[in-house]
């Protein structure tokens, strides 16, 4: 008869062979030891005496490697609408005077943004104003009326004006980067920036103002040919240059994001007096 201790033998030799049968069926093909070990920095000898693969379970293929992923750098995006922005620009500096910059945008098929717009937002304020101020693009209430910076953000603006004595009615003319609305108030994009930018650049031309305020990153970024973003650049004078002429322009931060970031009215209110100041210097207040 077998005693205790045959009968355990016999007991885990069979334990250990229904537990090979199992990792064959799943497909196990190969040894592990308890810790992993990195076979690249072993030295030859030593990589060697690694424990084997064993061999496949009797009629069960090899799995073969899987492949490693590859990654690339993403294709850089191109510029759409580059011939659409030279067409625009040929457009743009035929125009004599600011009506027939109006009635050439209102003709201008090319950008896509005018075929989801509801109407043109060209600008709003005094014509002979000295000081304009360059927004980013219309929202929901300006695609409705027509005209910029009459929402929440516009009524915003109209006491930071006043503020320094300044009224879109009297002494300042406003206009946009863009003057359609892209879907949704979306970020634009760098085709559409790049077809509306020959217009707003006769804009203001035409207007051809003493001092330029920018409204936000997008209009001080496209205008002054920058990417260093609105906090660095607020407050900060800087130089546009139109028609052989060089004009002071201050970026601001834009009344949508003061109302968002109420806590920055104290550096807008800081740069509405720099503001001030130029215009006095120049004599324009």
């Amino acid at each position: 008869m077998n005693g205790p201790e045959q009968d355990q033998e016999m007991a885990d030799s069979a334990e250990a062979f229904a537990l090979l049968q199992f990792y064959a069926e799943a497909g196990v093909s190969e040894l592990v030891m308890d810790e992993a070990v990195d076979n690249y920095t072993l030295p030859e000898a030593a990589a060697a005496a690694q424990p084997a693969a064993a061999a496949p379970a009797r009629g069960k293929p090899s799995l073969p490697p899987r492949p490693q992923p590859t990654v690339s750098s993403p294709a850089p995006i191109p510029l759409e609408g580059m011939q659409e922005a030279e067409t625009a620009r040929e457009t743009a500096a035929r125009c004599q005077s600011l009506e027939d910059l109006r009635a050439a945008l209102a003709a201008f098929d090319l950008c896509p943004l005018k075929q989801t717009a509801k109407n043109l937002v060209f600008s709003d304020g005094n014509p002979a104003a000295k000081i304009m101020f360059v927004g980013e693009a219309p929202g929901r209430d300006e695609d409705i009326q027509g005209l910029p910076f009459v929402g929440r953000s516009g009524q915003l603006l109209d006491r930071m004006l006043a503020s320094i004595g300044l009224s879109r009615t009297e002494n300042a003319y406003i206009a946009n980067v863009l003057p359609w609305r892209p879907p949704g108030n979306r970020t634009p994009t760098d085709g559409e920036l790049a077809m509306c930018r020959p217009f707003i650049e006769r804009h203001i031309e035409l207007m051809n103002p003493e001092v330029l305020v920018f409204l936000g990153g997008v209009s001080a970024k496209q205008l002054l040919n920058t990417s260093t973003g609105i906090m660095r650049l607020r407050g900060k004078w800087a130089v546009y240059k139109a028609g052989g002429r060089e004009i002071p322009a201050l970026p601001v931060f834009h009344p949508a994001y003061l109302l968002r970031q109420t806590a920055q009215k104290r550096l807008a209110w800081r740069d509405l007096l720099k503001l001030q100041e130029k215009l006095k210097e120049l004599g324009l207040s």
